[in-house]
């Protein structure tokens, strides 16, 4: 019940003002209905001290729109009140004491403390010089000691409430961040993935079309060789689809866990790749420089997916070429080297622009791993691929 009352408050600020309002008023006019405490010379009238501490009470029902003019109207009507004869207590200014610690709430500390400072200017004269208590202490010190007391607890809200919300501020600014840093993340794994589609689907799909066309051509004049490069077809068709369900099931929920993945490719797998593209009717040669070493599974997969791009361009655009792959093994970097003769053809010219989606594809793959890339068309018409990877211990 106690919990519900206080959200209730707290979610309408006025029925918390009024309540806030309505003790002040009672506090106010039980100090004017008492007129004196103890015995004084004469006889205090109590309406007077109820008119103002009406008043002032009214006048706090807008201290959200003028907080300012509250605290003088509050100031004023109990500086009257304090005139007219009646005990300068906490009681008294009630009203002052709330507008002050409602202001405190608004503005900043030095304002308020000003405005404290002038309620007790108003008050404390009037004090001593109708004080019929001959109390001087109660008169001075009351006002100077209470008026103050409200600032510098408003102070205090303010300065945690401005805490509080910074704490929001920041803990909404991290969560923006994450969400940022999240939705980037997927973007760039989105790329990484299509990367890897273009890369199984391009390479097979183009490698099936050289095997169909080479079987179509040969299926009469050599009908053994073509019966050998249809079964070449059926084993690339699969190795296709067995590829793609391994890229599209990067795209799974965790907890799919229906058939298991296949491991990512790398150069230990360079010996099928070279009789694939054998098959197609490329002359594909092999030489390694340096003394070989292990690379780490990132930037095995790189240099895999850059030599299976490569040959594919060859097999694509230069059908019946004679490709030669160098790999050339250094301290810290592996350079990959694809020059093809460009198969008896015109595959360009030197300083001619090089675009295509693989080339961009083998430009980032190579970029992405901290190496270089370039590909350029030979004087002798062929064409030249050459990546150079970082080799990390």
């Amino acid at each position: 019940m106690r919990n519900r009352f206080l959200h209730h408050l707290r979610d309408h600020p006025r029925s918390a003002d009024a309540l806030t309002i309505a003790g002040a008023l009672a506090l106010s006019v039980y100090s004017s209905l008492q007129g004196t405490w103890g015995t004084a010379p004469e006889a205090i009238a109590w309406w007077p001290g109820l008119a103002l501490s009406v008043v002032a009470c009214t006048a706090l029902w807008w201290h959200r729109s003028n907080p300012r003019a509250v605290v003088v109207v509050t100031g004023v009507c109990a500086s009257a009140a304090s005139g007219y004869g009646y005990l300068t207590t906490p009681l008294l200014f009630a009203p002052a004491m709330v507008a002050l610690y409602w202001l405190a709430l608004e503005v900043d500390r030095k304002a308020a403390h000003l405005y404290a400072l002038g309620v007790a200017v108003l008050l404390v004269p009037p004090a001593l010089l109708t004080d019929t208590y001959r109390n001087p202490v109660l008169a001075a010190i009351n006002p100077a000691f209470f008026l103050f007391l409200p600032v510098a607890w408003g102070s205090a809200v303010q300065v945690r409430r401005a805490y509080v919300e910074s704490l929001f501020t920041r803990a909404e600014l991290a969560e923006r961040t994450r969400d940022e840093e999240a939705r980037r993340r997927v973007g760039e794994e989105r790329v990484r993935i299509a990367r890897e589609l273009h890369d199984v689907v391009a390479h097979h799909l183009a490698l099936a079309n050289a095997q169909a066309g080479t079987a179509a051509r040969l299926v009469r004049s050599r009908p053994d060789q073509a019966e050998y490069l249809i079964t070449e077809l059926a084993g690339t068709t699969a190795s296709a689809l067995r590829e793609l369900k391994a890229t599209v099931g990067l795209l799974r929920r965790p907890e799919e866990t229906d058939a298991p993945l296949d491991p990512a490719p790398g150069l230990s797998g360079l010996s099928e790749l070279m009789a694939v593209h054998r098959s197609a009717g490329l002359s594909v040669s092999v030489v390694v420089e340096g003394e070989e070493r292990a690379l780490a599974p990132g930037m095995d997969l790189t240099a895999y997916r850059i030599l299976q791009e490569a040959l594919t361009n060859v097999s694509k655009h230069a059908v019946g070429a004679t490709v030669r792959v160098t790999l050339a093994y250094a301290t810290d970097a592996l350079t990959i080297t694809v020059r093809d003769d460009g198969g008896g053809g015109s595959a360009g010219v030197p300083g001619e622009e090089v675009s295509g989606y693989g080339l961009i594809g083998m430009r980032e793959r190579a970029q992405s791993a901290g190496g270089r890339f370039t590909a350029e068309p030979s004087t002798d018409g062929g064409f030249t691929v050459t990546a150079e990877l970082p080799i990390h211990p």
